[in-house]
């Protein structure tokens, strides 16, 4: 049925479970080997909905309508049960209204629950009311829960989606899927600024400090670009712009969740960049974009998002993320003024380790502090020592000091 009723040549991938519960965990296995999700009823779509498991578009086979009357049909065929009384789960009261209204039969006496719940609740909602006699059967759409009503003795139908409902929805699937791949492939530029290098040459910095750092970062965004077939260009002295699609920025920012590239040059150059994001039908259109996205990350407007869309409209907001881990910032000038007073003979160039004996702290937390101080101005980092020993190169910083006297 399925490559008979879709609209468009297209592939299907089962993944059947044997509870709903596991629907989250398929999609998830599933990842980005699928264009669009079917799932066989409202239950396990919302499950993987409210997981997060859901990158893609997905929708779910229809079981009110023409599926409910024909339940209710078949239940008319069951001498122990009442259409008038029953307990009906999963389906909306407004689904449950409107097919009686069509079989023009009367709703008053059918108890109906469409939360989402385990399968031993749903189950026991439904043999509580047979048990007070309220109800005279179930009609349910999950099919474990019609085990155990059939297990407690409970009459019991099945809600089963017709064939028109299971053509429809691998119909609006095909659609989905073809929509999604061609919003995958959709042209994105990132820009991505250094306020570091974009800052006018100080004495304590000689030029070619600032060189090598630039090699650096243009080396490091290469690396990366080439992870999503992505490619780089300079635009300046302190600013690049990679060009890609949607489908390799988005699995490469978990959604538009968290910045790209940035975690890496911080981690590896001891650099804080700002990044934009953009979209659109040309790159002068995607190009815009990024850079109406990038005003915002400088403005420091992260909540707006640091994306926007071909239509001008921020995606998924991504809060900035703190450096140490949810505690508070540490003001720089205080951890500026620490190590200058220990410092020895007018060096002012320090490593994670000779910091964190000066403050009394882990090399870890210094490397910590000597990224703040890097992010409000008050060090630069030097382009990565490399030794001929393996293990992580030594990153050295060079202390403004000179920022000291002007506050």
């Amino acid at each position: 049925m399925g490559h008979a009723a879709a609209p468009l040549p297209c592939r299907l991938v089962a993944a059947a479970y044997r509870d709903e519960q596991e629907a989250p965990d398929k999609v998830t296995r599933l990842g980005a080997g699928v264009d669009a999700c079917l799932f066989a009823s409202p239950i396990p779509y919302d499950l993987a909905r409210r997981s997060g498991a859901l990158t893609m578009p997905a929708t779910y086979v229809q079981l009110g309508g023409a599926a409910l009357i024909a339940a209710l049909g078949r239940a008319v065929m069951d001498e122990r049960i009442d259409p008038r009384r029953i307990s009906v789960d999963v389906l909306s009261r407004a689904d449950v209204e409107e097919a009686y209204a069509d079989l023009g039969l009367p709703s008053g006496g059918v108890q109906s629950r469409d939360e989402p719940g385990a399968t031993g609740t749903i189950a026991a909602f439904h043999e509580r009311l047979a048990r007070q006699g309220s109800t005279t059967g179930a009609l349910t759409c999950l099919p474990a829960v019609a085990e155990r009503l059939q297990a407690a003795d409970v009459p019991v139908v099945r809600v089963r989606p017709t064939s028109a409902a299971v053509r429809t929805a691998l119909h609006t699937a095909a659609l989905l899927g073809a929509h999604h791949r061609l919003e995958e492939s959709q042209l994105t530029v990132v820009l991505v600024e250094v306020p570091t290098l974009r800052e006018p040459v100080r004495r304590a910095a000689p030029r070619h400090w600032r060189d090598e750092l630039r090699l650096s970062l243009h080396r490091l965004l290469v690396q990366e670009a080439n992870r999503i077939n992505a490619t780089v260009t300079a635009i300046d002295d302190h600013s690049y712009m990679v060009t890609a699609t949607r489908g390799s920025v988005s699995a490469a920012t978990e959604g538009f969740r968290v910045l790209p590239f940035a975690a890496r040059v911080r981690d590896e150059l001891g650099l804080a960049v700002e990044v934009g994001v953009g979209m659109g039908r040309t790159t002068h259109d995607a190009e815009a974009h990024a850079r109406a996205a990038l005003a915002r990350t400088q403005t420091g407007k992260q909540v707006q998002g640091f994306a926007v869309d071909r239509e001008g409209r921020a995606l998924v907001p991504a809060p900035r993320t703190p450096l140490h881990g949810g505690t508070a910032k540490p003001k720089g000038v205080e951890v500026l003024a620490r190590l200058a007073a220990k410092l020895e003979n007018g060096d002012t160039v320090v490593d994670a380790e000779g910091a964190g004996k000066m403050l009394g702290v882990t090399s870890r937390t210094a490397r910590r502090l000597l990224r703040t101080l890097v992010d409000e101005g008050l060090a630069w980092p030097l382009p990565p020592n490399r030794t001929p020993q393996p293990g992580r190169p030594r990153q050295l910083y060079r202390l403004i000091v000179e920022k000291l006297g002007a506050r």
